[in-house]
This record gives structure tokens, sequence and C-alpha cells, in this order.
């Protein structure tokens, strides 16, 4: 991965937290937490839809979706994990 991709996959990252923040409401982490999980999101969502065989096409916005698609994921499962009691923040 070659820097300039890591940039990318970082703007877009902090463009899905936000937008995840706004779908998954309830479970967000405030806009700066969101922003941190949109980041690993965007490596989470370029990661796993290849390999499941889901491709978006190429382009800021099909990395836009993929990367908000891995922080709704993400924020999910965290949220999840902090209300019941596993993991507290």
């Amino acid at each position: 991965m070659s820097g300039e991709s890591l940039l990318v996959i970082l703007v877009v990252g902090l463009v899905a937290g936000w937008l995840a923040g706004l779908v998954v409401r309830g479970f967000g982490f405030g806009l700066i937490g969101n922003i941190g999980i949109g980041v690993i999101g965007a490596l989470i969502g370029s990661w796993l839809l290849p390999r499941l065989g889901i491709r978006l096409g190429s382009g800021m916005a099909a990395s836009i979706v993929a990367a908000t698609i891995g922080a709704i994921l993400l924020l999910a499962i965290l949220g999840l994990l902090s209300r019941s009691g596993r993991w507290r923040w």
C-alpha cells in the first residue's frame, strides 16, 4: 500500500466516520470518536468487501461507501459490546 493510497483511506475514513455516526445513532462515540472509527472502518471496508466478493467500483464515491460500511459495522459491534457491559470505555 503506497503512502498516497493510505492518505486517501484516511481522508475517506474521516468522511465515513461522520456518516456512520449519523446512520448508527445511539451507538456513536461523539464526533472525534466516530472519525477515529471511520478511519479504522475505512481500513476494514477496503480489506473486507473485496474478500467477500463485493465490488463497488472505483473512485472516491465507491471508497466512501466501502469505508462507511466498514465504519457502520465497527460502530455497531463496539456499541453492542459497550452496551452489554462486557467492555466499558
